[in-house]
């Protein structure tokens, strides 16, 4: 893996909200450490990073505008010249210019990392793969919450989480893990 000096980490959904115990139980616990870990890596060699907003339409998401839970944890508050961009979808190029202004920037490698695995991660990376972006997610950089399937049958956060980034390794993205990452960020 070699990362240009222009790949993008996007960083999704990492609001208050996120947090709220109504969600239920959710995996890799260390998820934020890790995020961390890559945007202190991201803002000292000067990459750049987008912050990623969810602004839901539903009135009982921990999303929804107007509450605490829209607001970004203050850990990963954006800072000054990094780019933030709203979404009310869970695919953060829907409607957003994302695109745009990764283009425009001449970015070609993004990284993303954030929540959950099973929904707005995968369906950003989807479209970053299929819209041709050499697109990296990082598996311990995510997680997502226990959820039953369209049977009704229980699944365990892991599993969720494994099979979401099943689906993506290989046909949408290369799915890694924060240490692969950083060593790649280390060697240039």
């Amino acid at each position: 893996m070699e990362l240009k000096t222009n790949a993008t980490l996007i960083i999704i959904d990492q609001q208050k909200g996120i947090l709220h115990p109504k969600l239920g139980r959710r995996n890799n616990p260390q998820a934020e450490e890790r995020m961390l870990q890559l945007l202190g890596h991201w803002r000292r060699s000067a990459r750049p990073v987008i912050h990623v907003q969810h602004l839901s339409r539903s009135e009982d998401s921990v999303f929804w505008p107007g509450q605490t839970g829209v607001e970004f944890q203050t850990r990963f508050l954006p800072a000054p010249g990094e780019r933030h961009v709203q979404k009310q979808v869970p695919d953060a190029f829907c409607s957003t210019g994302l695109e745009a202004v990764l283009r425009e920037a001449g970015i070609e490698q993004l990284v993303i990392v954030g929540v959950a695995t099973h929904n707005s991660v995968e369906s950003t990376a989807r479209t970053a793969g299929n819209l041709g972006f050499e697109t990296w997610v990082v598996e311990d950089g995510c997680f997502t919450f226990d959820k039953a399937d369209f049977f009704g049958n229980a699944h365990s956060a892991e599993e969720v989480h494994a099979m979401s980034l099943g689906n993506l390794h290989g046909e949408y993205a290369t799915v890694t893990s924060t240490a692969h990452i950083l060593d790649a960020v280390e060697t240039l």
